[in-house]
C-alpha cells in the first residue's frame, strides 16, 4: 500500500466544478495505485462537492488524504457553517430528485461526519468521509 499523502483542490462555486474534481481524485487515485476505490470514492466526491456548490455562496474545497495502513478520507470544505442537513431515510429513496447526498455518502462510505471550522478568517464546514482498502 501506498505511503501517507494528501492532496487539497480548490474550487469555485460552479457547478463545473463537480466535473472538474471527480476527474482529479480519478487521477489522484490512479495514478497512487488505488484503482479499486476510484468508483466509489467518486460517487461519494461527487455528492460532496455537489452538496458545497449548490448550497453555499463562496469558494470551496475537495481534500483527499491516504493514510496506511488503508485508509481513504475524502472532505469537501464550504463556507457556510451551517451544518449539513442529516440523512433522512425514506422508501421513497429513488423516487426523490433531490436531497439524497448525504444517505449515499452515509450509505457508500464505512464512515461519515462534518465538523465546523475556520479557514483563512472565514468560517465553514467540512463534511468528510472514510473508505477502508481491502
Amino acid at each position: 500500500m501506498p505511503e501517507a499523502w494528501e492532496y487539497t483542490l480548490t474550487i469555485p462555486n460552479d457547478l463545473r466544478a463537480v466535473t472538474v474534481s471527480r476527474r482529479t481524485l480519478r487521477l489522484i487515485l490512479t495514478a497512487h495505485g488505488l484503482i479499486g476505490l476510484v468508483d466509489v470514492a467518486e460517487l461519494l466526491a461527487t455528492e460532496l462537492v455537489s452538496n458545497a456548490v449548490r448550497h453555499t455562496k463562496g469558494p470551496a474545497a475537495l481534500r483527499v488524504r491516504w493514510a496506511p495502513p488503508g485508509t481513504l478520507r475524502l472532505g469537501a470544505w464550504d463556507a457556510d457553517p451551517e451544518p449539513p442537513e442529516p440523512p433522512r431515510p425514506s422508501d421513497r429513496f429513488a423516487e426523490r430528485e433531490e436531497g439524497r447526498g448525504l444517505e449515499l455518502v452515509q450509505a457508500c462510505s464505512d464512515l461519515w461526519g462534518w465538523q465546523p471550522l475556520s479557514r483563512f478568517g472565514n468560517r465553514g464546514k467540512y463534511v468528510w468521509c472514510e473508505l477502508t482498502a481491502a
